[in-house]
């Protein structure tokens, strides 16, 4: 999602207001530092060096109670003052007197206490011997560092209250954990305490803002685009300042606010009504100037309209439903009680009857649902193929920098503006978009303009239509003309000139590689460029002439075998799209050479580490772990989120491919199936993969599914915190892995399976966990298996929520051959005649 910056707010025509009255004593003696022997006492201050802020002792109008704060000291360009507080260690627990002083404890905290040494707040950290020092930074800043190094050991804009200022800080958020850095409302104008309201990042599939009442949304941006958030029309880089929002995927988002120029005032502020405020200091008019805020009209009201329906500021009533739905309570509805929404008028009927299918209304400038999920696509006509083809699909929209979004839930917080936002395509009966008004007297102009239109355009598709036929006609001779001059033209060239002539539409978008460029890229495929070797052929390292790496995968001219594993390989990877999969960037076709060229991973593949007594001590618990939820996200998304049903049959450590940040990335597609939708399972005649990866039911009688491939992963996860290989197991009780584990597993010795090299009882919980979700995985029935989905959620759960408990795992015993296949210890790349199964 993916994810870099936002940009800063545009300018609102209106200005709005928004002062804190406060009673401060500026009175008393004005500090630089906190040390282990200059104390703050109430009501001395600390001073930044530029001046702009102030941190000590405050109350609130009308009151006597003592806080400790920052604020903004006088602004010597105007005549008014700056006197807003943006920060409170004690808004919750406030001094009853003026006794209160700040000072470095014993262990080296920030501690804020009263006359009887009763303590308020503190830092959650601490220095030993108390060598540490407080100081207020020119950003608004308050820091404790450490006398010895210097370097920052707390600081305040990590615990925000209810404003943000600009500065290098980032904020992370952990959608994993409840207690992320928000900032919070006070409970009114004048206490300074915890409100009801908290905003924030939330990550649903996309980051985004959300103002919380409570547990319940208030207010919602809208997804992040890379550079603004949809929801917030006008919010476009037009000022010098802006946020920043970087998300990694694996549920950590990174948030800051910077300003280019460091002169200017600007804060985020959320007033205790829950309206959040982004203001900056106006100097001449010696005011905060608003340049936005996130309540411009009631339709912010998060789900003002109910589900399916539809808010627009600019018409009365403000609440409409949806184009083929209808109020789910008319009375309550036209009382202007819009809370319970809209239902569907005609059910949908997902697929073509009587020549009719769904169809999509187009709605122009929206604020898009909430709960939206991402969705491979190459632009917005193949997003809208997708949804038409799920029948879950209820709603789309494409928009740059996000891509394809999709809902299967109640379309929830709609909004139409005047501009901005996004196209959302609404799922609706055949019915409700089918009927057409009935021609009128006086519009058989507007006919003839329609006709001439018409046919005008039909004849600018056929002339399009052309040039895309010549383009493949062109691209087809291009990859098929090194077959025309041979003379003895052999079998494997006949086989691919028939596969690629059926084929040919799998291509267009493949880049070609030329032999010529490919060899020089490896200096002629050398031996010292030489990275692996499979049943496939050779793969090489090689640079192109812009200095970009690539791996380079060579099939074997000396026999025909590969061939469909190669094609096989184009036409399926070349279709997905996914962090931890492996990236196809194109292929070579020349004569007798067929070639892959991929993106190349530094780090080689899992095994080379893995099982290297030597390499394998870079790869600590906190790294295979990471290692372990990336193969489960990448087959997740070949079982599951990826346009195509995948079956790798081939998942196993030497597949798993490192980038340089030891990153995982599942490689290797030769032997992958396409399923349908409707398929859950395909018998082959000939069995293809490697020994101590497959299954039982696929070695012994041909039968492969998604739990073939769960049942490889939990091979592989097994590995992976052993780190043995199953295949190469020699112990002379167990004749594989999976018994050695299973056996540790009934004598409550389950401890001794875990690599010397990663045992840490800190992270035992984790691993011990992963053990038992590596057995569920290889149990001998795939009915008893878990899916990937279940898997996943599994692993991502942190809680101490009781697993199933595995029974024996298949293949105790190893097995060497069988009658209709091959099994060795490798790929074996053969033919299957494959029979498919529906549910």
């Amino acid at each position: 999602m993916a994810h870099v910056v936002y940009g800063c707010f545009h300018i609102m025509p209106a200005i709005y207001t928004f002062l804190l009255c406060f009673s401060f004593e500026y009175f008393g003696v004005t500090a630089k530092y906190i040390t282990a022997t200059q104390i703050l006492r109430d009501p001395e201050t600390l001073v930044s060096s530029n001046s702009v802020f102030k941190a000590g002792f405050f109350s609130t109008t009308n009151s006597k109670k003592r806080y400790v704060g920052i604020w903004y000291n006088s602004n010597k360009d105007s005549d008014s003052g700056i006197s807003e507080v943006v920060w409170i260690a004690n808004r919750d627990n406030p001094l009853d007197d003026s006794s209160g002083v700040l000072k470095i404890s014993k262990e080296g905290k920030l501690q804020l206490s009263d006359r009887k040494n009763k303590i308020f707040w503190s830092t959650d950290v601490s220095q030993q011997e108390n060598k540490t020092v407080a100081k207020l930074l020119d950003t608004g800043n308050l820091v404790l560092l450490s006398n010895d190094s210097g370097e920052i050991i707390w600081q305040s804009l990590e615990h925000p209250t209810n404003t943000w200022l600009p500065s290098a800080v980032q904020l992370t958020f952990d959608i994993h954990k409840k207690d992320n850095p928000t900032i919070r409302s006070w409970k009114s104008a004048s206490d300074p305490s915890t409100g009801r309201f908290n905003h924030g990042i939330v990550s649903r599939n996309f980051p985004e803002l959300f103002t919380m009442e409570g547990e319940k949304p208030y207010w919602r941006s809208g997804p992040w685009t890379s550079n603004h958030f949809l929801g917030v029309p006008y919010m476009h880089s037009e000022v010098s300042s802006g946020f920043q929002i970087y998300d990694n995927h694996e549920g950590e988002i990174q948030l800051s606010y910077s300003l280019a120029n460091s002169s200017l005032l600007e804060r985020v502020v959320m007033n205790h009504d829950g309206r959040v405020f982004f203001e900056h200091w106006g100097a001449k008019r010696g005011k905060w100037e608003v340049v936005w805020n996130s309540f411009q009209s009631e339709c912010e009201l998060y789900g003002k309209c109910g589900a399916f329906g539809n808010c627009n500021p600019s018409k009365s009533p403000i609440c409409s439903c949806l184009k083929g739905f209808e109020p789910n309570n008319r009375d309550e509805w036209n009382n202007g009680n819009w809370n319970n929404g809209c239902f569907r008028r005609t059910p949908l009927q997902c697929g073509t009857r009587e020549g009719k299918s769904d169809k999509f209304l187009k709605m122009r400038h929206m604020k898009v649902p909430d709960y939206s999920y991402w969705v491979s696509s190459s632009g917005e006509d193949d997003c809208g193929t997708k949804c038409s083809q799920n029948c879950s699909c209820l709603a789309y929209a494409y928009y740059p920098g996000i891509g394809c979004m999709m809902w299967n839930v109640s379309l929830m917080d709609i909004q139409q503006f005047s501009a901005d936002g996004a196209d959302l395509f609404i799922r609706l009966a055949h019915s409700e978009l089918g009927k057409q008004p009935n021609c009128e007297p006086g519009k058989s102009k507007l006919i003839i303009i329609t006709i001439m239109g018409t046919f005008g355009a039909t004849t600018l598709v056929l002339f399009i239509f052309r040039l895309y036929i010549n383009k493949i006609s062109f691209y087809k001779s291009t990859i098929l003309i090194s077959f025309a001059g041979l003379k003895n033209t052999n079998k494997l060239d006949l086989q691919l000139y028939n596969i690629l002539d059926d084929r040919i539409n799998d291509f267009q978008d493949l880049p070609l590689f030329q032999f010529q460029k490919l060899e020089v890229a490896t200096n002629f495929f050398s031996t010292k460029n030489k990275i692996g070797q499979g049943g496939f052929g050779s793969v090489y390292k090689g640079k192109l002439e812009d200095g970009k790496d690539i791996a380079v995968k060579r099939l074997s001219r000396s026999s025909g075998q590969g061939l469909q594993e190669f094609m096989n390989e184009v036409i399926v990877i070349s279709k997905l799209q996914h962090k931890n999969l492996v990236r196809l960037l194109g292929c070579c076709i020349e004569r007798e050479e067929k070639v892959l060229v991929y993106e190349y991973m530094p780090n080689k593949s899992l095994d080379a580490i893995l099982f290297d007594p030597y390499h394998r001590k870079q790869l600590d618990w906190k790294k295979r772990f990471s290692i372990i939820k990336g193969i489960c996200r990448g087959l997740l998304y070949l079982h599951r989120d990826s346009r195509l049903k995948i079956i790798h049959r081939d998942l196993k450590a030497s597949n798993i491919l490192l980038d340089e940040e030891l990153k995982p990335k599942i490689s290797d597609f030769g032997m992958a199936r396409i399923f349908g939708t409707k398929q859950d399972q395909a018998n082959t005649l000939r069995v293809v993969g490697t020994y101590g990866y497959m299954s039982p039911e696929y070695a012994m009688e041909g039968r492969f599914s998604e739990k073939s491939d769960v049942f490889s992963l939990g091979v592989l996860l097994l590995e992976i915190i052993s780190g043995r290989k199953n295949n190469s197991f020699e112990d002379y009780e167990s004749l594989s892995l999976l018994s050695y584990a299973w056996k540790l597993w009934n004598e409550d010795d389950i401890l001794s399976f875990i690599d010397s090299e990663i045992y840490d009882p800190s992270s035992q919980g984790e691993i011990l966990k992963c053990i038992q979700l590596g057995l569920l995985c290889v149990q001998e029935h795939p009915e008893d298996r878990p899916t990937i989905s279940a898997l996943t959620s599994m692993i991502d759960v942190e809680d101490d929520k009781e697993l199933p408990l595995p029974k024996q795992p298949g293949f105790t015993q190893k097995v060497l051959c069988r009658t209709n296949g091959i099994i060795e210890n490798g790929s074996i790349n053969h033919l299957s005649l494959t029979v498919f199964s529906g549910r």
